[in-house]
């Protein structure tokens, strides 16, 4: 007998459990409850327009200057390390491959999500590159 009550409690209409829990909030006069609006649903149209897109170009060229220089010092630091380039001070090979991988990487991430943002590939935009004002 239970379960026969409790299938006549699933197969509820949506418009009965309205009516149950307008008839709850009848009983209730006492307490300070307020029905909400049905009407707004918290959405407002400005969040669904995209804003225009903003090239950070001082960025962008900052890390190109970082690629263009840190691909150059591991160059020379590769070249100097197999005896292309005859260095006058040997222990000056190290700190300059160092210091190239340190600019080369930043430089490479963010010109990489620049193309990529420029060419419109989903995933990608202008706003994961950080600005410099």
């Amino acid at each position: 007998m239970s379960g026969v009550l409790a299938l006549k409690r699933i197969n509820m209409s949506l418009h009965s459990i309205s009516e149950y829990f307008d008839d709850m909030a009848r009983r209730r006069k006492n307490q300070d409850y307020l029905k909400l609006p049905t009407r707004d649903n918290g959405f407002v149209d400005a969040q669904f327009q995209c804003p225009a897109q903003n090239i950070p170009w001082k960025a962008i060229s900052l890390a190109t200057l970082l690629l263009v220089i840190g691909t150059s010092l591991l160059v020379f630091g590769a070249l100097a390390a197999s005896g292309r380039i005859n260095l006058e001070h040997s222990d000056r090979l190290w700190p300059m491959i160092i210091i190239g991988i340190i600019m080369f990487i930043p430089g490479a991430y963010h010109v990489r999500i620049a193309y990529y943002a420029y060419k419109e590939v989903p995933g990608y935009s202008f706003d994961d590159i950080p600005e410099f004002e």
